[in-house]
Order: structure tokens, then sequence, then C-alpha cells
């Protein structure tokens, strides 16, 4: 079995709505060294990230305390959304979000199998630095719950899952904060 630490990115510069791949604000900066502090007598781990900023600068701190480098997969990105439009791909997501994966689009079932099938093929013990959506994705797949979204995870929250290759179990939701979707 191994152990999965998914780990919402800190607070973004900008919200989904405003800017497509925000960097850090000032508080998500601090909310990646916080974590780091958390996370750090645990390692050093294997670690993963979504290719988008917020990620990867919230991976940073925890790459420099283990000297490890995080390999980047595409298949723990946000959500894709079909707008080009920014304010049109907010209002999509707050309507995806209130329903279920079976009244999603169907064009979204490849990305969410893709990155349960990517979460289920991990071996090692891993900090997989993700995104909102994401998590609810793979606590759903642990849950059986085809809601999209199940809980509101808090920037750098770290939600503990496990698998054995064929299922994930949820072990530990991390904390959870009333948020905006960022």
């Amino acid at each position: 079995m191994a152990k999965l630490y998914l780990v919402r990115h800190g607070e973004a510069a900008a919200s989904w709505g405003e800017d497509p791949d925000p960097g850090l604000s000032d508080l998500g900066h601090q909310q990646a060294a916080a974590m780091t502090a958390r996370m750090t007598p645990l390692g050093p781990l294997a670690m993963i990230t979504s290719p988008l900023l917020r990620t990867r600068e919230t991976a940073q701190p925890l790459e420099a305390a283990w000297n490890v480098s995080a390999d980047v997969v595409d298949a723990v990105r946000e959500i894709p959304s079909p707008a080009e439009d920014l304010g049109d791909r907010r209002a999509w997501l707050k309507n995806v979000m209130a329903g279920t994966w079976a009244e999603a689009d169907e064009w979204l079932y490849p990305w969410r199998q893709g990155l349960i099938d990517r979460l289920l093929a991990v071996q090692p013990d891993t900090v997989v630095i993700c995104h909102f959506v994401v998590i609810n994705v793979a606590v759903g797949a642990a849950e059986n719950d085809d809601r999209v979204r199940l809980f509101r995870p808090d920037n750098c929250s770290v939600t503990v899952l496990e698998t054995d290759g064929q299922s994930l179990s949820l072990i530990e939701r991390g904390a959870e904060l009333e948020t905006t979707v960022n």
C-alpha cells in the first residue's frame, strides 16, 4: 500500500476566472512554507505536481527541504475548461461543481479517469501537489461518491489516501474552509 498526500496549492494570486495560470499570492507562499514545516518530518518522499504555476510554487519549499525534484505530471492538473473567456470559465466551473460526474460533459470522463488511474499507479509514498477538483475526484473515487464536489479542501491542506493499485482508500480529509475556487 502506498500513501498519497494530496496537497492543495497555496492561495493563488488571482482566481480561476481572472487568470488561466496564476502564481501564489504572498499568503500562498506563507501557506506553502507552513505546509513544508508540517510535511518535512515525513520525508523525503516522492513528489509529483501539476504543471500549473501555483502548484509548482507550492512545491518549491518542500523540494528544497527534502532536496528532491517533483515530477511534473499533467494528469494531476486542474479540471480542463471548455471556455476560453475567463468569466465564462468561472460560470462553467460553478455549474459543474454543483452536480455529479454522471451529469458532467462526457469529454471530462477521460480527464477524470486518467487522474484516478495515475493515482492508482503510485508505488512509493508520494506527495501530490494539486488542485481543489483533483482532490475531490480522488476522495470521490475512494468513497464511491459521484458528486463533483464532496468537500472544500483549504489551501495547503493535506488529504491522505492509500492505494493498493486497484482502489483508493481515504485515510484523512485535509482541513476544510469555505473558500473560493482559484
